[in-house]
């Protein structure tokens, strides 16, 4: 037994849990907290100048390293995190969130900067503590990362009144169970029946389809995925948000799907399988183009594997569903397939032939820009050419997100490419880049839209500061592009008139936090200033202006359909 104060307990159980970072800004009710950090704990602090950038980072962080990410964030900042927290919430994404508060029942005094915290998270949590003794935060912490990593991941928040980081208590139970340290925690497999139904149906099928959401990439699936699509034969397709489960040039690679970056050829493809096969997927409306993509439910064998019970079957009707951790249960799948089916031959299929010229005919269309404004095709198209293997991109929703959805290319199996496509707020992919520029060595580059920077300018010095690589690419448009593609394309609104804003010098704002800065004008520019950036180690920022979503219309289904009636510029 020793007696430890709490912040001191806090910080051992952190270092036990492998933890290496934390992301947060400071505050009154934090100062305990951060007096035993400096004096005992090598864990790095990343000081952020917003908590919701804290939160967003946090998010992206864990998303890249597989392992829980830590936020903190004080009391008067407590409701700035709800938009990271909800997205990783949404997202499958496991952050144990600290939020300092004032002494216990001061709120009902009306305490400066007091608030019911726990009702706040408990909506967007898996669970939400309330640390009231010092003598429990070594077994409440042990419950937070295993019920953050566990089944499917997502937040949980611990409350932290601010006694608690100098109360003290007898402490002997100061261990951590090594395997909550990385996600998923457990793997668990399929019911063995159901298993055996799905690969029936697989083999049975004529034009069968794989389908993987980020849940494949959340167990870390990619390599059973590509081992049974090579076995049977079996296209795979990916939502944005699962983009990279397989490397995306390989021959049974579709690419992604859906009305966010899917194209012609990828959407008809799973339009006329007669069996789709969802991994990790919650097929949302994004994915599914508002739940159209497959026509007819009926025409069709739909089979659905996720560690999420509510996830299995909610949009479509399922031969099988089957409920697991979708690595180790594709895992088994394989092992009972190459045990029963030992003289399997399926028909090769290769889908490059058809993927390149797709994507040749989007990069060889030379549709004319609006005057003043530059190809955001053409610098994707770049971008894809020059990014080295160990870079991470991260994107806004929006213009920023749908070009490299489609079109760039990632070739080696892992989530390089993160967008926040769960909830899509504002403000995401700078946040993300910092994230993930602490989780990894490689160049970040953030792309983001004028609508989007305006959220988080204040964290470029967060950035500068690092001393990280870090190239932000704002598509600018001064308006909110994909609300004005909305409303013109789809709502017949001749001119909205809540999305358009005033132009300002972004080039000169990023100047002013020191920031390598270049302007985009001409598509021969492109591929110049793309490698200075990504070879300068610091922090860059890249402005180009593009045309708004209703000038030029992108990968969106509905909004293409629109363009051809109206005869209007589209890619697809």
């Amino acid at each position: 037994m020793k007696k430890m104060n709490g912040a001191e307990v806090i910080l051992r159980m952190l270092e036990l849990h492998g933890v290496e970072h934390v992301f947060g800004l400071p505050g009154e009710t934090t100062i305990g907290w951060y007096k035993e950090w400096q004096k005992s704990s090598d864990i790095k602090f990343v000081l952020t100048r917003d908590e919701r950038t804290a939160s967003y980072a946090a998010e992206a962080y864990a998303k890249i390293t597989g392992k829980p990410a830590v936020l903190e964030a004080p009391s008067p900042g407590v409701t700035h995190c709800t938009p990271g927290i909800t997205e990783a919430y949404l997202s499958s994404v496991p952050v144990i969130y600290f939020s300092s508060d004032i002494p216990i029942n001061q709120d009902k005094k009306h305490g400066l900067t007091g608030v019911d915290q726990t009702a706040m998270y408990e909506s967007i949590c898996k669970e939400s503590f309330y640390l009231t003794n010092v003598s429990e935060i070594p077994f409440l912490m042990r419950r937070a990362f295993r019920v953050a990593t566990s089944g499917r991941p997502a937040p949980v928040h611990i409350r932290v009144p601010i006694n608690i980081f100098h109360d003290e208590a007898e402490i002997g139970d100061l261990y951590a169970d090594p395997d909550y340290r990385e996600y998923p925690a457990h793997r668990p497999v399929a019911d063995h029946g159901k298993i055996r139904k799905a690969i029936d149906l697989l083999l049975a099928a004529k034009k069968p389809v794989m389908v993987c959401g980020q849940g494949a990439l959340i167990s870390k699936a990619g390599e059973a995925v590509l081992e049974l699509a090579e076995l049977l034969q079996i296209p795979v397709g990916t939502t944005t948000p699962g983009k990279g489960t397989i490397p995306e040039t390989h021959p049974l690679a579709l690419r992604v799907i859906g009305a966010r970056g899917g194209m012609e050829y990828s959407n008809a493809y799973v339009h006329d399988a007669d069996a789709v096969f969802f991994i990790g997927s919650n097929t949302d409306s994004s994915s599914t183009n508002h739940w159209k993509l497959y026509g007819d439910p009926q025409t069709k064998a739909f089979i659905h594997l996720d560690i999420a019970e509510a996830h299995i079957g909610n949009n479509f009707p399922l031969k099988v569903g089957m409920v697991g951790d979708a690595r180790a249960s594709l895992e088994y799948m394989i092992e009972l397939i190459r045990a029963e089916h030992p003289d399997i031959q399926r028909p090769r299929i290769d889908l490059t032939e058809m993927k390149q010229t797709a994507l040749n005919a989007v990069f060889n269309s030379n549709i004319p820009m609006p005057e003043g404004t530059v190809s955001p095709v053409k610098l994707t198209q770049a971008l894809d050419k020059l990014l080295p293997a160990n870079a991470i991109v991260t994107a806004e929703p929006g213009v920023s997100a749908i070009y490299p959805s489609a079109l760039l290319s990632v070739r080696e199996a892992g989530r390089r490419y993160i967008t926040n496509y769960s909830m899509g707020a504002l403000g995401y992919s700078v946040p993300a880049g910092i994230g993930a520029a602490f989780a990894s060595d490689g160049p970040v580059i953030s792309f983001t839209g004028d609508g989007s920077l305006a959220f988080v300018l204040g964290d470029f010095e967060t950035i500068k500061r690092s001393g990280k690589n870090v190239t932000v690419i704002l598509t600018r448009n001064d308006n909110y592009g994909w609300i004005r593609g909305e409303a013109i394309l789809l709502d017949d609104v001749d001119a909205p008139w809540t999305t358009d804003f005033g132009a300002v010098d972004y080039v000169k704002v990023a100047e002013g936090f020191g920031f390598e800065t270049a302007r985009i004008t001409s598509e021969d520019q492109i591929e110049d200033i793309l490698s200075a950036a990504i070879a300068n180690p610091g922090a860059n920022f890249i402005e180009m202006m593009v045309p708004s979503q209703d000038k030029i219309i992108p990968f969106v289904p509905p909004w293409v359909e629109a363009a051809k009636e109206r005869k209007l510029p589209y890619f697809y």
